[in-house]
């Protein structure tokens, strides 16, 4: 697997995947991702800010997508809990993480968290951030198999809860 920066090309890749996501969450009556976000002006958007990856196997094809990046998350400013870390401390986020249908269960989320670690550490980056809805067990139940400790709820723009989750990287 290649973990490489997306480019505009992609984003009809990108919407697939998305769109494989949205089905996957609503079969299992999760109501994330269910009103339309994340749309192709917020792929977009995250491709101009440099912070969206695709996943890709040997043959070039795009197995998933993430937004990594080491930008200060506002709605990450209020917690109801405690971050392990400081909010003035440099921290990674992981968002809008999605794989493929024709992926999922090969390890592609895990292989997005190492190697977003691993380039935290090499920046000296001491944490990374990450949070999820609530009814999005299967992803809580990766973040903490990952290490990852439970801080607390956070609230979006959307006025939705997330629960929240870091994990000290150095």
């Amino acid at each position: 697997m290649i973990l490489r920066k997306t480019n505009l090309n992609n984003i009809p890749s990108i919407m697939a995947i998305i769109s494989d996501a949205q089905s996957y969450l609503k079969s299992l009556g999760i109501d994330q991702w269910q009103d339309g976000y994340p749309d192709e002006a917020q792929i977009s958007l995250d491709i101009k800010n440099d912070d969206s990856y695709v996943i890709s196997n040997d043959d070039n094809q795009v197995m998933g997508t993430v937004v990594f990046t080491t930008s200060p998350e506002s709605t990450y400013d209020k917690i109801d809990g405690e971050w392990k870390t400081k909010s003035n401390v440099p921290y990674g986020v992981i968002h809008r993480l999605a794989v493929s249908n024709n992926y999922r269960g090969v390890g592609i989320a895990k292989f997005v968290f190492e190697f977003c670690e691993r380039q935290l550490k090499e920046m000296g980056v001491q944490s990374m951030r990450i949070d999820t809805h609530r009814d999005n067990k299967g992803m809580q139940q990766l973040i903490l198999g990952l290490g990852y400790e439970y801080c607390g709820v956070i609230i979006l723009n959307s006025g939705a809860e997330r629960l929240a989750y870091e994990k000290l990287i150095v």
